[in-house]
């Protein structure tokens, strides 16, 4: 039967929440503050180290992207967080196709829910208020909650205490980048699951051991219960890497 699961750790944006492209438009405006000008050789590179590290703090990839200079990657980052902002004004973000079906099949189950982001918490907050998520789920998590953003398991096992979870096995880990599915791999959670309405595709997010790849939040209740198992429960249905 294996570990029932008891929590569920959700990223949001690419995973419970589409934004119609506003992250990368993001983070282009932030690159354009560092004076690194498109179209370049340079731009190119910093472009592709993004995406590569989507899923990760935000600050932690500009501090990364402008070799360890702390200002200038605070003064990215603030852009950053501007453009999202101005983004999510706008009304370019909303709930991913399924995800309030099942994150109310999850609660429904008795499974906690932590939704966790690599956005400071003021954009957490923001994205939040703009889904009308600010009852949606157990606990909220921004990498300024914890020590550590992915691909570290800080945020996962903070949600672990906070939530009283007794066993690391009964977390069920999901997001659409590699980082994410490292941050759980990392966490020894007892699944970890890709979908593929984010930024990295399926054999990227294959590439991390004994991650499982689905398609969309959508599809999370099927893969963890079997239809007959009665809405109180949260018997896992077996599943491999």
């Amino acid at each position: 039967m294996g570990t029932p699961f008891r929590l569920a750790c959700l990223d949001m944006a690419g995973t419970t929440v589409t934004d119609d492209g506003a992250v990368q438009d993001a983070f282009a405006a932030a690159i354009a503050t560092t004076g690194i000008e498109a179209p370049s050789a340079r731009f190119d590179r910093a472009a592709a180290y993004v995406h590569e590290t989507m899923g990760q703090s935000k600050i932690d990839v500009f501090t990364a992207l402008l070799d360890g200079d702390r200002a200038a990657a605070e003064r990215a980052n603030a852009a950053f967080e501007a453009a999202y902002a101005t983004s999510i004004g706008a009304g370019r973000v909303s709930p991913m196709p399924g995800a309030d079906a099942a994150m109310d099949e999850l609660a429904a189950r008795g499974i906690k829910i932590c939704l966790t982001t690599g956005f400071a918490p003021a954009t957490r907050d923001a994205l939040l208020a703009a889904l009308g998520w600010q009852a949606r789920a157990d606990l909220v998590l921004a990498p300024a909650d914890s020590d550590r953003g992915r691909p570290y398991p800080d945020m996962i096992l903070s949600a672990v205490i906070a939530l009283r979870i007794d066993d690391v096995r009964s977390v069920v880990v999901v997001g659409d980048t590699t980082n994410d599915l490292l941050a759980g791999r990392r966490a020894g959670a007892g699944l970890i699951v890709g979908v593929l309405t984010g930024a990295h595709d399926k054999d990227q997010l294959s590439s991390v051991a004994g991650s499982t790849v689905i398609d969309s939040i959508a599809e999370l209740p099927a893969l963890l219960f079997d239809e007959s198992d009665p809405p109180g429960g949260s018997r896992p249905r077996p599943t491999g890497p």
